[in-house]
């Protein structure tokens, strides 16, 4: 009996050892994808990165696992979130008042965005010949949709969008203009700075939701 806490901590130690070797995998591994892309990455330069052997990488995931949760922490801070109502991007968001609350989407997601649109551009280009970040891609991109009806519905709700707007078409079109595509385009390649950009995207998202 009087090794049961000892034991428990024992494990606890364990599991907390083990995620925060994962958190620095992932963080090496988010610098290497962001700057070499994913073929050059490889599994003993992630480990050199990380300060760990290639073999504890490969215990803690494949290497498009790695690539995936990159994107997901540098992204929204979480791994694996089914919306990003679960994530630090939207943390606090849906408690806002109504006459903040599009302006606090708009910024967080902007700046979401400025983290995440190397890596997603890296993700894109990873799922044309890895069926399995091919298929996060598309897990990915649902939940996105998912997010984006739901962002439509509060913006109904709050009186924010214009009541007769067809609902689906106006998610799709938040789904492209709050999205790292475009934030890739239009800043990062096309030079926009953040300011030029954040009312551009202002008045497009108002434009999309009033009809």
């Amino acid at each position: 009996m009087t090794e049961a806490a000892p034991r428990a901590y024992r494990s606890q130690l364990r599991a907390r050892q083990a995620q925060e070797t994962r958190t620095r995998i992932v963080a090496a591994a988010a610098r290497l994808f962001a700057t070499q892309g994913y073929q050059a990455t490889t599994i003993a330069a992630i480990a050199r990165e990380a300060g760990v052997s290639a073999e504890t990488v490969k215990t803690t995931a494949a290497k498009a696992e790695l690539l995936i949760a990159a994107f997901e922490v540098t992204f929204s801070g979480s791994e694996a979130a089914e919306s990003l109502t679960d994530t630090e991007v939207a943390a606090g968001v849906l408690d806002l008042p109504d006459e903040v609350f599009l302006d606090a989407v708009l910024t967080q997601i902007t700046t979401a965005n400025a983290r995440g649109h190397g890596l997603w551009t890296v993700l894109l280009g990873a799922a044309l010949s890895d069926p399995v970040v091919d298929g996060a891609l598309g897990r990915i991109l649902a939940h996105r949709g998912a997010d984006y009806r739901r962002l439509v519905a509060e913006l109904l709700r709050r009186g924010i969008a214009s009541p007769g707007i067809d609902e689906e078409r106006t998610a799709q079109a938040l789904s492209f203009l709050l999205s790292p595509e475009s934030y890739q385009q239009l800043v990062a390649q096309s030079g926009w700075n953040l300011e030029r950009y954040a009312h551009w995207l202002r008045a497009s998202v108002i434009t999309e939701v009033t009809g």
